[in-house]
């Protein structure tokens, strides 16, 4: 299992580290719902360094990522930001990622650390003009710092105006006293904030810094745990358990980033399949019986019938109630309909709502 450059933080700070992706992470500090608050009213520090970084350059970047992502990059500017996904031949999904572009000719793709390999050897697989593509993901750390009050907790350590930055882009600039540092207005919670880049070796020092900076605003470490509360809470999917190599972006409610106004690999496929419309589709639902619903639960009519399968659940510590995500038939997919989990032979009552649940 491999260390991030601050695995020794998470444990003197006495976090319950967790096997993740290959990766020895902290899944909770404090608690869970107490992290969860502290995100979505305040300021807290993710170590996401197990994700993975790719930079792409020359003058046919553009061209292979353009090929093999659903999103059109030829809209991003120097500074910009781009959510798409990988598909796949068969109609599912190899990944979802980000796209920043660096310049003209570089570009950095973010994937998901447990498809780094799968990920780079899809992108090799495609690589038929000789794109000079270089994996950073082992020198590299992420730091997640979100929440409404991350602005104001990060603006003395950096000479970039945080408060003016749009969401989806970013800028390079000194941070920490760190050159080359990489910041983006970027996040997996919903509640804002900020992703930074850097090289490991200032791994340490960045951290500190933050937490001294952030101080004031009661900045805390989050875990893994509260993560995915977080953005269940905004209906934000999760690989591997919402979409996976047999989930259509289509029906995963990804037709934003699935753009045909190129072709890209399966693109023909998807069309048609947006054209005739899909058989099932991601939902969000709310328990109305007591009970949670987990990955991988059945979800039936009133009948019994199964229509569907549960891909995440939780209870929400935001609205304190019982919140999930699923596949379900196309008939069962609008708002307000009701349907049913099956827990332990037990049909508990759902019905769909929008997302995000916490609005």
């Amino acid at each position: 299992m491999k260390d991030t450059s601050l695995t020794k933080k998470h444990i003197s700070l006495g976090a319950k580290m967790v096997p993740f992706a290959g990766y020895n992470m902290p899944v909770q500090y404090e608690g869970i719902n107490t992290e969860h608050a502290t995100v979505r009213n305040g300021v807290g520090v993710f170590d996401v360094s197990h994700m993975g970084e790719f930079i792409f350059k020359g003058e046919k970047a553009l061209d292979l990522i353009q090929r093999v992502t659903s999103n059109d990059v030829s809209k991003l500017y120097d500074g910009k930001i781009q959510y798409s996904c990988l598909p796949n031949e068969d109609g599912g999904i190899v990944d979802d990622l980000l796209v920043y572009r660096l310049n003209e000719q570089a570009y950095m793709v973010v994937v998901n650390a447990s498809n780094i390999e799968k990920d780079w050897n899809w992108f090799s697989k495609y690589n038929t003009e000789g794109v000079e593509v270089h994996n950073i993901s082992e020198k590299t750390s992420l730091l997640a710092i979100q929440g409404p009050k991350a602005a104001e907790a990060l603006q003395s350590l950096t000479d970039i105006d945080l408060g003016s930055m749009e969401y989806y882009t970013f800028s390079k600039g000194k941070f920490a006293g760190v050159d080359n540092v990489l910041v983006s207005a970027t996040g997996y919670t919903g509640a804002g904030g900020f992703e930074i880049y850097f090289d490991n070796e200032h791994a340490e020092k960045i951290w500190d810094a933050i937490f001294e900076a952030g101080k004031e605003f009661n900045i805390k470490p989050i875990g893994l745990g509260a993560r995915d509360t977080l953005r269940l809470e905004m209906g934000f999917c999760l690989y591997g358990n919402d979409i996976d190599d047999t989930t259509s972006p289509i029906e995963a409610g990804l037709g934003w980033i699935t753009k045909f106004t190129k072709e890209f690999t399966n693109s023909a496929a998807l069309l048609a399949q947006k054209e005739a419309g899909v058989k099932n589709r991601l939902v969000g639902f709310e328990m109305i019986d007591r009970g949670i619903a987990r990955h991988d639960y059945q979800i039936a009519d009133a009948e019994g019938n199964v229509i569907g399968r549960v891909t995440s659940g939780t209870q929400s510590p935001s609205l304190q109630k019982a919140i999930g995500m699923g596949y379900v038939s196309k008939a069962f997919a609008k708002e307000g309909t009701e349907v049913y989990i099956l827990i332990r032979n037990n049909k508990l009552k759902a019905k769909v709502v929008k997302f995000p649940f916490v609005k």
